[in-house]
This record gives structure tokens, sequence and C-alpha cells, in this order.
């Protein structure tokens, strides 16, 4: 795709956006009115911090969107993660293994209340941990054989082998610590009750929810009143949000759509890298590409540079490796690959394939045809699948792009009908990467990583990361399966992630967490501007 024909696309958009600009700001207004009013009478502008996010949001449980409630400051962790991926205490203020790795204590920070008012102590942590070590989460898999009350303020997880991730695991969402009463007698939670900074005050899924400053929080009190989540899916929505200043902060804008900011006085947008990575997830066993020469061949027809200028806005962000150059011996430091048209359609020779009169690969009589999934959630996705599908035309593979719900790729990938996803990854999900790549690229792969791929020295490398804590040999290791997988290409890397977030100088103290983990309400203030005459 040329950049006239990128340039086209988006003056198209822009002239749609001002054709409903006008109507969309009145819906936009109107629902946060009605929004405000439906949740509680007492909440105005000046005591609620008005958040608008792109994910919604179904279930109480913290397994399904534990997100959104670590986030809004509701449920909290015994670990956290600082911008640098380091462990930090979160609801433990100490933690250590034995000698031989298999068993962790925590000691709980004293003089915690849940938000009915109940003690956290020992007990309620492991009833917890138990419940969410039975449900879809980090603790399912995790080799945990039992965990135990210690005495009342210490927590014993005792491992049936070393797994050196445990600590990035007990900082992640589906593992937030929540009161007993918060569960029926199933293990089911009935009601949101943690011991963060807000309580859950309304709870309208799939798009809305409302919070309440907690008066008995342990931590850093909280100077708002209220803060609001509401769910935009548009990203066109999200921008007239921000400028119209009905949203406070926005998170996850359209880089394209930054301009329209530019002239908004009572907005600043903030950019932060997140070691979040586009990329293309590839069935390994489909026969146009079990064979590594293609999937090298497709990666060298991508041209990431034009990619990451046209359509993320951010130059720098090209790249043709999943790991950021922040993820330490994951990184390879080696240069980029170069966008080779020549040795791409080489590569294809090799294997069989040859043009046709009309332009396109054919071999034993069979068009070189491909199907894209991808989804819609995030705007740039749509239109990078749309660039990929110009890019192989030239290199002669005729790409198809499915544009469906998110979670066709997983079911695609249980059922093997998947041939090709486009999905934006978040490779921060857990702090230590680790135990994420060992679930998604070994023994086959998983859900959101390699698909059908086999590599047995990169299943040992990752068996022994997660179950050795010798930093050379760790160093060695991750080091081995970055290379691996950029060598074979199970997944192909375009770019790295910047995520781009809008907020109102009404609000002070704004931080950004790398991680998404949480949005920092307690630490911000609203500061509302009055004229001076």
């Amino acid at each position: 795709m040329t950049e006239l024909s990128y340039a086209a696309i988006r003056r198209r958009k822009t002239r749609i956006k001002a054709a409903l600009t006008g109507g969309v700001s009145l819906i936009l207004c109107l629902m946060f009115v009605l929004f405000s009013q439906a949740t509680n009478k007492n909440q105005n502008r000046s005591n609620t911090l008005a958040i608008s996010g792109s994910w919604e949001f179904t279930s109480l449980e913290p397994s399904k969107q534990g997100y959104i409630y670590t986030r809004m400051n509701i449920l909290e962790t015994l670990l956290n993660v600082d911008a640098k991926g380091a462990m930090i205490p979160g609801l433990a203020q100490a933690w250590q293994s034995s000698a031989d790795e298999k068993t962790w204590t925590l000691t709980l920070q004293p003089n915690v209340l849940f938000q009915d008012g109940s003690p956290l102590n020992a007990t309620a942590v492991v009833s917890a941990l138990r419940i969410a070590q039975g449900k879809h989460g980090v603790l399912k898999k995790a080799p945990i054989d039992e965990i135990r009350v210690k005495n009342s303020q210490q927590v014993e997880i005792v491992l049936s082998q070393p797994h050196t991730v445990l600590p990035a695991l007990l900082a992640h969402y589906s593992t937030a610590i929540l009161a007993p009463s918060a569960y029926n007698k199933e293990g089911t939670v009935t009601s949101l009750i943690g011991s963060g900074a807000y309580l859950l005050e309304t709870f309208e899924p799939p798009h809305k929810l409302s919070v309440k400053a907690n008066p008995t929080y342990w931590g850093i009190k909280p100077s708002i009143e209220y803060a609001q989540y509401l769910t935009g899916h548009r990203a066109e929505s999200r921008i007239l949000q921000a400028k119209s200043g009905e949203a406070d902060i926005v998170y996850t804008l359209d880089a394209a759509m930054l301009e329209q900011l530019s002239t908004a006085d009572n907005v600043e947008v903030h950019s932060d890298a997140i070691p979040r990575t586009l990329l293309l997830k590839l069935n390994a066993t489909h026969p146009f590409l079990a064979a590594v020469e293609a999937r090298q061949a497709l990666s060298l027809a991508i041209n990431r540079p034009t990619i990451a200028k046209q359509v993320l806005h951010v130059s720098e962000a090209a790249s043709d490796q999943i790991f950021a150059s922040s993820m330490g011996a994951w990184y390879l430091d080696q240069p980029q690959e170069d966008y080779n048209l020549e040795k791409a359609a080489n590569l294809l020779a090799g294997l069989g394939w040859q043009k046709d009169a009309q332009g396109w690969l054919v071999r034993d009589g069979e068009r070189f045809h491909l199907t894209l999934t991808t989804y819609a959630d995030r705007p740039e996705l749509t239109t990078v699948a749309t660039a990929l599908q110009a890019q192989w035309k030239q290199l002669g593979v005729d790409l198809k792009v499915d544009i469906t719900n998110s979670s066709m790729i997983p079911s695609g990938h249980a059922d093997n009908s998947l041939e090709v996803a486009l999905i934006a990854r978040n490779l921060g999900v857990i702090a230590d990467p680790v135990s994420l790549i060992a679930n998604e690229y070994t023994h086959g792969g998983g859900d959101w990583g390699a698909m059908n791929w086999h590599n047995k020295e990169v299943d040992q490398a990752l068996e022994r990361l997660t179950t050795q804590s010798n930093s050379e040999q760790a160093q060695r290791d991750a080091k081995l399966v970055a290379t691996a997988i950029y060598q074979e290409k199970p997944v192909i890397s375009i770019a790295n992630y910047q995520q781009h977030n809008a907020v109102n100088t009404r609000v002070k103290g704004y931080q950004f967490d790398p991680f998404l983990r949480d949005y920092f309400i307690n630490k911000m203030e609203l500061v509302d501007h009055v004229d001076a005459h």
C-alpha cells in the first residue's frame, strides 16, 4: 500500500468523522449525564473522576475481568510491580523462599481491613488464593502442592518443584485477594469486596461502573471521592470524550486521531511505551505455512517502517522481534530485518511457488490463499490488516481479512481452523514473562502465541527458566528462546506499542503503569479551574 492510499484512507475517515461529530458529541454528553445521575446523585463533576477505556466487563470474577478492578483500585494483589518490572510490596510487605525454593513465605501488611470491615489475615488470604487456584488464571498451572496458614500474618505456599516466577504470579489480577464475604459457598464471587482504596458503588455490565473512596483504606488515602469507568468502543467516541471534557482520562487513543486534540487547551496527551507487540500468529501445520521458509518469506514481505509511520504514527515502533528492548535478555540486540520482496519471492520459489498471469502465487494448481482473522477492539488492527493485504499482494499472496470478535482467535486455535491472526499481545501481563511464554510457546503453543509449533530446545529452556534461579543460565535460556522464535517465526512481529492517553488538565498527579495494572486513582486529585476575574 502506498503512502498516498494511506492518506486517502485518513481523509475518508476524517470526512466521516466530521459528518458524525455533532450527533456523537450530543450522544456522549447525554450518556455521561445519564450515567452520573443513574449511579449516585451525590456524584458531580467536582468530586468525580470520569475514565473512559475500550474494554467491556461482564463478570465480577477476578479471573475474567480482574484487570478492570485492580485498575479502578477496588482489588489488590499480594505483590505489585514497579515501572521497570521489579516486584514490590502489595498486601504482602515481605516474601522469601526456602533454600530449595519450594516453600515461599509471605508476611502480610499489618492492620489492613477489607471493605466490609473484616481483617485481612492469613486465613482470608489462603482462602482467596485457593479459590483463585481452582479457576482460570495464572495459579491454575503453577506447581503448587499446598497453600497454608503459617500464623495469623504469614502465608506459606508449598511447591512440588521450584517455580521462579511465583512472585510475579502473585502480582497478577487473577490472584487478587477478596474478603471471605465476597464468595458464596461454591466459591463464586457474588460481591466485589476487596481491600483497595475504592469500593464498588455501582456495577452495570458491560459498560459502566462507579467506585467510592474507601475511608478505611490502609495505604495512601484517596482525595477524589468518586470515579466512574465507561466503556467506549469506538476510537472516535473516546477522542470526543477527551475533547469535550466529558471524560477526564481517556485510555488507548488511536494515534491517527491525536491531531484532533492539538487545539484542545484542556487536554494533555501522554504517550508511553508498553510491553505490547503487534504480531501475526501463524498456523505452523497449514500446508502453505508449515515450511519455515514460507513464514520467513511472509515476514520479509512486510514493510514495517511504513506501517509504523502511516498507521501507528510512531516510526520507531517498527520491530521484527516480539520482545521490546526493555525486556533484558529476551531482546536480541541486532539489526532489524529489511523489507525485501525479491528475497521473499526466492524463498517461496524454492518451495515450488510461482506467479500466474494474474500475479498470484500458485503451486500444484492451488493459489497461495490465506484468511487473516483480527478484531476491531483495537482500531489500528483493521488498518494494519488492510496494509498487510496490500503488501502481501505484491508478493502474490491472496489474503482475505476477517474482522470478528477476539474470542474467535482462541476458538480457531482450539479447533485448528485458524490460519493467520493479527493480534496485539501484551507480554507484560505478568511482570516476569517466563510463565506467559512457557504457556504460549511450548508443546505446540497456546491461544495467543504459537500454533502447532514444536521446538524441543525451547521447551527445555523454558522448563529450566521456570524451575531454576541461576541468573547466568537464565540469560542464556531467554536468549535461546527469543532466537528460536525470531528465526523460525511461529509468530511474526510487526511493531511494539505505545499507549496514547488523554488527560484533562484538571487532573493532577496522573501516573501511567506500563504493565496496565493500576490507574493510581488514589494518587490523583481534581483541581477545577476558576476564573480569577
